[in-house]
């Protein structure tokens, strides 16, 4: 049976004869303590071997999370899902499509811990289904991020021609294309940093606009008391019933998109023991309550037939965007030029999120020979400069095409880059139902595992269901109630590719389905690190939450 990732008899093999269970991380640091002080966290690695550098902080991962997520899809994709569903229902869609991504992370978290690697969507998918789908899936979610770069670039130049109109937005596109990669090319601790502080605003944004908006809802400011009347107008609460939902639930799933890049960051977390379990159990819930307490807001304040959300169309509007809506009817006239900056905020960190993602994945593909062998090379500063250098490429490429006019080849790309993040959170799910089947299956201890999915098996199962039904149903539109080919092609376009992609490797290398008996659970684990020297092994901090506090005030004397 094939296999690209080989089992290696390392001296973690030693302790998985004698016992199925992983040591306690206090165990670890007792045992092991003396031994990792004299290695550097990176090991001994020689020139050949290059290594990203493990120097992201779990402030800058958490915040990297939640700002990946709060982006336009919120400021501005609210309005749209508002129109088409009604208050109700947009505010279902939401919980429904957050609950399916709360599955998504922790699947994604239980696996990444496990395995510390900056590509877990080539990574997983090649050592726990099978390698043609890790070769495909790592290409799908590269040329996904960077369609998205591509798209944040025009984006750019759009906005900021509300300030500007009679400049050509191509000069800020570019210049806003020069400032992404220069955070990304100076070290992974200047994309962290420039991450936590553009994320931090956006968060600041959410909470000032939430306090604002229930005090416009109670009549505290505006001069008018809204309270629940605009969900009795008509349309309201539910618009389209089912119908409805689905249409809202598609877009909702574009907003969601980025939270998975949590999972790229565990490649160069300085502790992901501690930092992945930590970011994937706080952040999920921050995320959930900023859009569904957004959502809820807006659907109160603003009624759901109003035009400005109707002819919402992008970024170029700013106008249009609820959050600018709320701020004005509570009599905050500079809310548009205000939100107008947040929008450029977002966007700039949309496609700094993005050529970071892209870069990493691009290197651990040509690392298992899945790319040239060039994108291999990593600068002093432990970053793969010519993989973000290919990728920032290609960006300028998909902005130039943009630029010709060709909208309709503008459309397919966008489309194309929307329904890829779809499959890989699809195969997220798919992965982490073998992952755990297959260490059952071998004879090791679920409790043992450094962080736990919940509710498994429902949650991969449920993310794999709904995002069928949200992949067959996005072509709806397109079908009835006229069939239009051009967009059906458009929508569905990502599928024949990833397919190509797939199909196209196993022929090459002719790979074959992972027996779960064969999956390697030993070589390249979070323990095999820590005890090579590669992960720096940190001593077990006493937790400072306040329900420790209350059990050890309620403690029994002794």
């Amino acid at each position: 049976m094939q296999n690209d990732i080989p089992k290696v008899d390392s001296p973690i093999m030693s302790i998985h004869r004698r016992s199925s269970t992983y040591p306690t991380e206090e165990q670890l640091y007792s045992e092991e303590k003396h031994d990792v002080e004299s290695i550097s966290p990176q090991g001994a690695d020689l020139p050949s071997q290059p290594r990203l550098q493990r120097k992201l902080k779990s402030r800058q991962m958490g915040m990297i999370a939640i700002g990946g997520t709060i982006g336009t899809g919120l400021f501005i994709g609210s309005g749209t899902t508002l129109a088409t569903a009604g208050p109700a229902g947009c505010l279902v869609a939401y919980i429904v499509i957050g609950s399916m991504v709360f599955f998504v992370c922790t699947s994604l978290g239980e696996m990444s811990t496990f395995i510390p690697t900056s590509d877990p969507f080539n990574h997983f998918a090649a050592r726990f289904l099978e390698p043609s789908l890790g070769f495909a899936f790592g290409w799908n979610y590269w040329y996904s991020w960077m369609l998205t770069v591509g798209s944040e670039l025009v984006a750019c130049g759009l906005v900021v021609q509300f300030w500007l109109p009679h400049l050509t937005g191509a000069i800020w596109s570019l210049i806003a294309l020069v400032v992404m990669f220069l955070l990304n090319a100076i070290s992974v601790k200047g994309y962290g940093e420039s991450e936590f502080w553009m994320s931090s605003l956006k968060v600041l944004t959410v909470f000032v606009f939430l306090i604002v908006g229930i005090l416009t809802i109670a009549g505290a400011v505006g001069g008018d008391h809204i309270g629940g009347r605009n969900w009795h107008v008509e349309g309201a609460p539910f618009k389209d019933h089912i119908v409805g939902i689905l249409k809202a639930c598609i877009v909702a799933a574009f907003s969601f998109q980025g939270t998975e890049i949590i999972g790229v960051t565990v490649g160069e977390s300085a502790n992901p023991r501690r930092d992945v379990p930590r970011a994937i159990r706080s952040v999920f819930w921050r995320i959930l309550f900023f859009y569904v307490s957004s959502i809820l807001i807006i659907g109160l304040v603003i009624p759901n037939n109003d035009k400005n959300l109707v002819n919402a169309t992008g970024a170029s509007d700013v106008a249009i965007s609820p959050f600018t809506m709320v701020f004005q009817k509570a009599g905050a006239d500079w809310a548009a030029h205000v939100m107008n900056a947040i929008v450029l905020i977002t966007v700039l960190s949309a496609g700094n999120s993005g050529l970071y993602a892209c870069t990493r994945v691009l290197w651990v593909l040509a690392k298992e020979n899945k790319a040239p062998r060039w994108f291999r090379k990593v600068t002093k500063a432990g970053v793969p400069v010519w993989a973000l250098s290919f990728t920032a490429l290609c960006s300028t490429i998909i902005f130039c095409i943009s630029l010709a006019g060709n909208q309709q080849v503008y459309i397919f790309l966008v489309n194309l880059s929307g329904l890829s993040g779809m499959i890989f959170w699809m195969g997220i799910s798919l992965c982490h139902w073998r992952f755990r089947r297959a260490y059952v299956i071998q004879g090791y201890n679920i409790a043992d595992l450094p962080y736990k999915a919940a509710l498994f098996p429902f949650g991969p199962v449920y993310a794999c269901v709904l995002l069928v039904i949200i992949i067959i149903g996005q072509g709806y539109g397109t079908i009835w109630p006229k069939f239009d080919a051009l967009s059906f092609v458009s929508t569905y376009l990502a599928l024949p590719l990833f397919f190509i992609f797939w199909l196209g490797w196993k022929y090459t290398k002719k790979s074959r389905w992972i027996k779960l008996a064969d999956i390697d659970l030993v070589s390249g684990t979070l323990l095999e690190m820590e005890r090579n020297g590669e992960i720096e092994v940190f001593p077990p901090q006493a937790s400072r939450s306040w329900r420790n506090y209350i059990r050890w005030m309620h403690r029994k004397p002794s």
